[in-house]
């Protein structure tokens, strides 16, 4: 059984093995599209909001970007900010800037201290993601490294192999979302999930995409996944529920499972 390594959040832990954080996009493309989000969904007080910069218009103004992280932080009350480009293979919008400057982008984000945290795709050089792990760990910002596949569920072995390489490349979080074809499919991501968990100390990410995969978004903390994303006002990916209804789901299961 693995030690786990603890993580917090403006005092909120991150995996701490009871129910997992609900994580909410906010995918508006300008700054007031975003403070329309933001009225929208911190009422509902999701644990985390996650600003799916690829979305924004603005992406290459590394200004306007950390003026507007700052203004998510200041309309969020004390909720963390994860800053997340997909990029375009991984399920993303297709954005105007090249990989320097996006590498460019999140270190200005993490020298000025606008966000809690920063993900960034394992599928990226090795030393675009060194480079990020560094500036990040330096800045007090914490890292997820994530591989999102919307084909396909991989086998066993890769799915075991990318929880891996999170931890092993230096990262806070290790996430894996993928796209599964039947409910096998989901039981494979689950497990894999759990394997994880019971073999390294950072905390994991996981979700099964789709209709499909959505009963991962719900139970999957049961089997090791410290979070779970639902839709506060507009969906980022396939299958994302409902906050209000994620959240009596998630308390239904942890009274069913943790008996109390």
């Amino acid at each position: 059984m693995k030690a786990p390594r603890r993580i917090e959040l403006n005092g909120q832990p991150i995996g701490d093995g009871t129910i997992p954080l609900i994580i909410t996009p906010l995918v508006g493309r300008t700054p007031d599209a975003i403070a329309d989000e933001l009225a929208a969904i911190v009422p509902r007080k999701p644990d985390m909001l996650e600003w799916r910069i690829d979305f924004f218009e603005a992406i290459g103004d590394t200004a306007r970007v950390v003026e507007t992280a700052r203004a998510i932080r200041a309309a969020a009350a004390g909720i963390p900010v994860l800053l997340t480009r997909r990029n375009v293979t991984e399920g993303g919008q297709p954005i105007p800037i090249a990989e320097p400057q996006v590498v460019a982008m999140y270190a200005a984000a993490c020298a000025a201290r606008c966000v809690e945290l920063i993900d960034y795709e394992l599928s990226n050089a090795a030393a675009d993601i060194a480079t990020l792990r560094r500036v990040s760990a330096d800045s007090g910002i914490a890292m997820v490294m994530s591989y999102h596949n919307f084909q396909e569920t991989p086998d066993a072995a890769t799915l075991d192999g990318k929880f891996a390489r999170a931890q092993a490349q230096g990262a806070d979080v290790g996430k894996v979302a993928v796209m599964p074809k039947d409910p096998a499919d989901v039981l494979a991501l689950l497990a894999a999930t759990w394997r994880a968990s019971q073999a390294l100390t950072i905390p994991l990410i996981s979700m099964s995409m789709g209709g499909v995969g959505s009963l991962s978004r719900m139970i999957g903390w049961v089997y090791g996944s410290a979070a779970t994303f639902a839709v506060g006002k507009s969906s980022s990916a396939p299958g994302q529920v409902a906050i209000d209804e994620l959240r009596a789901v998630l308390a239904t299961t942890r009274s069913a499972v943790l008996g109390r």
